[in-house]
C-alpha cells in the first residue's frame, strides 16, 4: 500500500518494523484468531508462531504473536524479530494472512483523546520522524479512507495514541 513513498527493496533490507524491543511489544500486530490457529500450526510457510488471545472486539477473537519467549539477554535494547521475517526476503506471509497493521507501517491508526488519527511511526528508517509530502498526500488521496474503513471493521488495529507521533490526518469512524 506503500510502494509510492517506500520502496520494497529499502523495506526488505531494513526490516526495522518487524523486529521487537520489549518496550515495543505494545505495536506487535494482533491477528483474526482463524489466521493465528492457521500459523500456530505447521502451514505452508514452513514457520509455526506462537499466539496469545488479545482482545474480543464485538465477538470476533484476535491474538497476538508471543515473542517475550525469545529474547536471549534482559537487555531492555535487544530486539527480537517477528517468527514470519525472513532474514534475507521479508515478511513471508502472503495477502489475507499478513496483518493490515503491517501492511500500513510505518502509519497507525491511532486513538488520541477519542478521536481518531492517522499518525507517523517516527522511527521508521525509510521515512524519518517526519511525515514527507508525497506521504501526506498518499493518506489524503484515498489511503487514509482505506485505514478508517478497515478499522470500522476491525477496530482491534486502532492504538492508543503515543505522543512523538506525528499526526497526518484526522478522521472518525
Amino acid at each position: 500500500m506503500l510502494s509510492k513513498v517506500l520502496s520494497k527493496n529499502s523495506c526488505a533490507a531494513c526490516k526495522f518494523c518487524c523486529s521487537f524491543r520489549r518496550k515495543s511489544l505494545w505495536e506487535t500486530p494482533l491477528f483474526p484468531h482463524e489466521i493465528a490457529e492457521k500459523l500456530s500450526h505447521e502451514n505452508e510457510y514452513g514457520m509455526v508462531g506462537e499466539f496469545r488471545m488479545s482482545q474480543t472486539v464485538q465477538g470476533v477473537r484476535f491474538d497476538r504473536l508471543v515473542l517475550e519467549n525469545n529474547y536471549r539477554t534482559d537487555d531492555p535494547e535487544e530486539e527480537v524479530p517477528c517468527t514470519f521475517l525472513d532474514p534475507q526476503k521479508g515478511c513471508i506471509l502472503k495477502g489475507d494472512d499478513k496483518p493490515f497493521d503491517c501492511s500500513i507501517w510505518p502509519l497507525r491508526i491511532m486513538d488520541r483523546n477519542g478521536e481518531l488519527v492517522i499518525a507517523l511511526t517516527p522511527t521508521c528508517p525509510s521515512i524519518g520522524s517526519t511525515p514527507g509530502e508525497n506521504l501526506v498526500e498518499l493518506v489524503k488521496s484515498g489511503l487514509g479512507e482505506k485505514i478508517y474503513e478497515y478499522a470500522k471493521t476491525h477496530p482491534y488495529i486502532i492504538k492508543e495514541y503515543h505522543e512523538g507521533f506525528p499526526i497526518i490526518e484526522i478522521g472518525s469512524l
